[in-house]
């Protein structure tokens, strides 16, 4: 591991001038970022290339953009064939590079074309963040529909918001409606109501165009029943992790969370090291819309994560609990499918049918779990940390057995 790590080292140092300082930085940079050596290499190797390419044409590393990869990979293609796979790892590697000196203040960052529309969703999620304390995801969701909204009514041109006209929020979501289901169209529809809103507070539209959003009927009084996994085959996903490796550790760790404690992707995610009170065995979950609680620690699930810890978990500065298995190590994105695709694989590695492949499955089979125990419904919601009552009811079609005895005769029918 050393020696490639010299070897890489090695090869960045061979070209004289300013650019090889930078590349022996480089180098050390990956490792780092716990990139294997092997990767190093070839990394340097293509950061090498580029760097005499640059200096040939008189490049300078401030100077650097992502024109300047595309011109060189061009260059790269008159002189001999090239695989696609040999031209994508050297993209990732200049992309890499890239990332590098911008991250150092060595070159200017990305030039980003903005737009009239871009401009004003700028000021909008600001506004969601800061005075509204709406979580992440729902921020993201709400500007990428204001960003479609603004773009379907002005396209490219300069943005008018006193243009705007109830006809035009009617036309979009009917639009909208189209293509995605009823539930999907009632998310637009918030998203445009909630922008709209926004511009009123702002003096830029009348105080009562948000109420022309139309209302999308999606049948909230007979939600569909829970679709969850199996007892034994959430059993069988977990004992599918194995426990001899880094990723197994972390796995079955995620998995017991997911299923004796019933929680979100994103509460998984968002948790850290400093969120662990050994001594209390209790649990600080940061759940939706900022608000934090605490649970108990189970025992099994306590173990898995100190083994995780103990043999599983890289050394990185990070905080978060839970890691990336791949270079660069760092916890899992707020919003990435991290936790689904561990879902994922561990379903096809136990070779389990489940209702969906996602990680929700788990949270629905504890709500059911504790209703077949004799747990209420206000009960059910304090753990799974609702904030509305009508949320844990769909839990009550659940236990078809026990409505069963409450059903009341068709009239006519045999007694």
């Amino acid at each position: 591991m050393e020696h490639s790590y010299e070897i890489a080292d090695a090869r960045v140092r061979a070209i004289g001038g300013t650019s090889a300082e930078h590349l022996g930085s480089f180098v050390t940079w990956l490792g780092s970022q716990q990139y294997c050596a092997g990767y190093a290499c070839i990394v340097a190797r293509h950061a090498l290339a580029f760097s005499r390419w640059c200096e040939g044409r008189g490049i300078d590393v401030e100077a650097l953009t992502d024109d300047d990869i595309e011109r060189f990979q061009r260059s790269r293609a008159r002189r001999r064939s090239r695989r696609p796979e040999t031209r994508r790892q050297e993209r990732q590697a200049l992309t890499l590079l890239l990332l590098f000196l911008r991250e150092r203040g060595l070159c200017a960052s990305a030039a980003s074309c903005t737009t009239a529309a871009d401009r004003v969703v700028t000021d909008f999620a600001q506004h969601l963040q800061r005075n509204q304390g709406l979580a992440v995801a729902t921020v993201d969701t709400y500007t990428r529909l204001a960003r479609q909204f603004l773009v379907w009514r002005f396209g490219q041109v300069d943005v008018r918001l006193h243009d705007l006209r109830p006809s035009d929020s009617i036309e979009f979501i009917r639009q909208e409606s189209k293509r995605m289901a009823p539930p999907a169209v009632k998310g637009v529809a918030k998203g445009v109501r909630s922008f709209l809103r926004f511009c009123a507070f702002r003096g830029d539209v009348p105080a009562g165009l948000a109420a022309s959003v139309p209302s999308v009927a999606t049948w909230t009084t007979t939600p569909p029943i829970p679709k969850a996994i199996a007892a034994e085959h959430a059993q069988r996903a977990i004992d599918s992790c194995n426990q001899l490796t880094a990723i197994g550790l972390r796995d079955r760790a995620v998995l017991l969370l997911l299923a004796r404690l019933g929680l979100r992707a994103c509460e998984i995610i968002r948790l850290t090291l400093d969120d662990i009170n050994w001594d209390l065995a209790q649990l600080r979950i940061h759940g939706k819309g900022g608000r934090q609680g605490l649970l108990p620690l189970p025992a099994d699930v306590g173990s898995a994560i100190a083994a995780y810890l103990q043999h599983g978990r890289p050394t990185c500065e990070d905080r978060h609990l839970f890691l990336r298995s791949m270079a660069p190590i760092r916890g899992l994105l707020d919003g990435s499918d991290g936790v689904g695709s561990i879902v994922r694989s561990a379903l096809e590695r136990a070779k389990v049918d489940a209702p969906h492949r996602g990680s929700h499955q788990f949270r629905h089979a504890l709500a059911a779990h504790m209703l077949r125990q004799g747990a209420s419904l206000p009960e059910i919601g304090q753990v799974l940390r609702h904030r509305s009552p009508q949320t844990t009811s769909i839990y009550a079609k659940v236990d078809l057995d026990a409505l069963r005895t409450v059903i009341m005769a068709w009239p006519g029918s045999a007694q």
